[in-house]
């Protein structure tokens, strides 16, 4: 196996997991690897069990041959792409369930979704047994959990975040913004903007309901159709009603049909 050689030398090997079509914010996340690491293994694989029965696994986009290139100009020391039938052989039958983290906010709304994806990344990790993982804080949540079954399973891999990378304009990047027509692109930005002036309502004194309330109703007014928007303790993603700790402020919409995710870091008041 390729990884031998950089285990014979002691060489140290960080994983990127992700589902292809690339772009910067994947990048980011190879850039940090290369920065803390010796060798870079980037995964690249769709994951059927992480999708649901009415999402877009047959519309993900797919561009491998555009994927290997900016890997290998990136200097990208192994691409790691199984197949559906390598990943989930006939007869297999076990599931990771990442426990009450997975119910809530994008557990929630895609029931399922965290046991597809703490199945793989478990998989990935036992698979390639990296140093290091790095996952980008645009999917919170998902950092979370898979802290939380690296933690509980004892998996030796130590778990990074990288902050969320952002278009000119603030959206943040995703493959699903390929999917927003022209002018959905341009109402999109609203998401991160509401959130931002959200956060900044709440961190000066405002009523978190109220704020809450509040930028729900202008994401809707910017053609949204929102999922939930939530004030969430930055560890536990419990609901919290006062800023006392560190928290993050997650929201879930869809404009045409298209759904985006984001989240805002709000620290404690100042005393």
């Amino acid at each position: 196996m390729a990884i031998l050689p950089w285990r014979q030398k002691a060489e140290t090997v960080a994983l990127v997991p992700t589902m292809g079509a690339l772009h910067r914010g994947h990048m980011t996340l190879v850039e940090q690897a290369q920065r803390i690491t010796q060798c870079v293994i980037v995964s690249i694989f769709v994951n059927p069990t992480q999708f649901g029965a009415n999402e877009d696994l047959s519309r993900y986009p797919r561009r491998i041959e555009a994927d290997l290139k900016l890997l290998a100009e990136a200097g990208c020391d192994l691409v790691y792409m199984p197949s559906v039938e390598e990943m989930y052989p006939e007869g297999f039958a076990t599931r990771v369930d990442p426990g009450p983290l997975a119910t809530i906010l994008e557990g929630a709304a895609r029931p399922g979704h965290f046991q597809g994806v703490a199945t793989v990344v478990s998989k990935f990790l036992m698979q390639l047994m990296p140093d290091a993982a790095l996952f980008g804080e645009k999917d919170y949540q998902q950092l979370l959990v898979i802290r939380r079954i690296t933690r509980d399973l004892d998996i030796p891999a130590h778990i990074i975040s990288v902050p969320i990378a952002r278009d000119r304009d603030g959206l943040a990047l995703s493959s699903r913004n390929a999917y927003l027509t022209p002018d959905e692109r341009q109402h999109a930005v609203a998401l991160p903007h509401v959130l931002l002036e959200t956060a900044k309502a709440i961190h000066g004194g405002a009523t978190i309901a109220t704020a809450l309330t509040d930028g729900k109703h202008r994401l809707a007014q910017s053609g949204f159709h929102v999922d939930y928007m939530e004030l969430a303790d930055a560890e536990t993603l419990e609901p919290v009603h006062t800023l006392e700790r560190s928290t993050r402020l997650l929201a879930a919409a869809r404009i045409g049909t298209t759904r985006l995710i984001d989240n805002v870091a709000i620290e404690p008041r100042s005393v």
